[in-house]
């Protein structure tokens, strides 16, 4: 664990954020020149491949992989961000896993507020076990806002009459559209990535006119979470967001789901994107492969 690598780390993150005040369209662009720089490893193959009536990349390995699949979702606060925008954590995931992914393009706030994302994750799904997939042979994955939308369109489908995927990965979900956690005050400070006032901005275009304490937007604070499969939530003691992961979890338990929480300390929102330049990134997408390896089967 190196102190100069997340001090460093810190200090680019806080250089890059969104300039108050910016237009969705500059946000965007912002946010793909910023993971744009983020390395793609070797050995990659990134195919278009839409499904569920959306664009999406089939990301795998070219020496192969097994027969289970990622259905992966990207950050950006439901505003911001594409396949692309995530390609290198991805990427780094379906190494160490061994599995192929497909990222989902979902439809954006605020030209597409909720739940227009949630509907999209459903639709792919659906065709993936329309394809002939078994449910046991893919998870649901994704990042930030791409967290959270792998715990509600798992809810999604559940209610839909759907099988359950067999496994849920969460890195850094933002599950809580209230607001609420304490960590949104107490780790304000110290999370050199994520700011209120744009949080709340974006998050605003995304929810539109509804109640922020519906389940498919609050998860970690309404939601029945009964019968979802396996989860793996991973956070960052240095992000406002924390106590969303920490909540989410607590509920999944009580709603008697398996569950880990994997809590790393002092790194940002989204750690596991910066591989080879955090030791912590890759220790965190070892443990997430593992997990997925012993529940998804080919």
């Amino acid at each position: 664990m190196s102190t100069a690598q997340r001090e460093w780390l810190d200090a680019q993150l806080r250089r890059a954020r969104a300039n108050p005040g910016q237009s969705v369209s500059e946000m965007r662009h912002g946010f793909e020149k910023m993971m744009n720089t983020l390395p793609v490893p070797d050995g990659i193959r990134v195919d278009e491949a839409p499904i569920g009536g959306r664009p999406a990349l089939r990301v795998s390995s070219d020496t192969g992989a097994s027969a289970g699949t990622l259905l992966y979702f990207h950050g950006g606060s439901h505003v911001v961000g594409s396949p692309r925008t995530a390609l290198g954590l991805t990427a780094n995931l379906v190494i160490r896993s061994g599995m192929s992914s497909i990222s989902l393009d979902y439809r954006l706030a605020p030209e597409h507020p909720f739940p227009a994302d949630v509907e999209d994750v459903v639709a792919a799904y659906r065709e993936l076990l329309e394809m002939g997939q078994a449910a046991e042979s893919i998870a649901f994955v994704g990042d930030s806002a791409g967290g959270g939308l792998a715990i509600t369109g798992a809810l999604a489908a559940r209610d839909a009459g759907l099988p359950m995927p067999a496994a849920l990965v969460a890195f850094s979900p933002g599950v809580d559209a209230t607001r609420s956690g304490p960590s949104m005050v107490t780790k304000a400070d110290v999370d050199p990535l994520l700011d209120r006032a744009e949080l709340d901005r974006m998050s605003s275009l995304y929810v539109a006119d509804h109640d922020r304490r519906n389940p498919l937007l609050s998860p970690a604070v309404t939601a029945d979470l009964t019968g979802l499969p396996p989860l793996l939530v991973q956070v960052g003691t240095n992000e406002m967001l924390l106590d969303d992961a920490r909540r989410l979890a607590v509920r999944a338990s009580d709603a008697e789901v398996d569950v880990v929480l994997d809590i790393t300390a002092k790194v940002p929102h989204v750690f596991q994107s910066f591989t080879g330049t955090l030791d912590e990134a890759d220790e965190a997408l070892d443990r997430a492969a593992l997990f997925l390896r012993q529940r998804v089967r080919g």
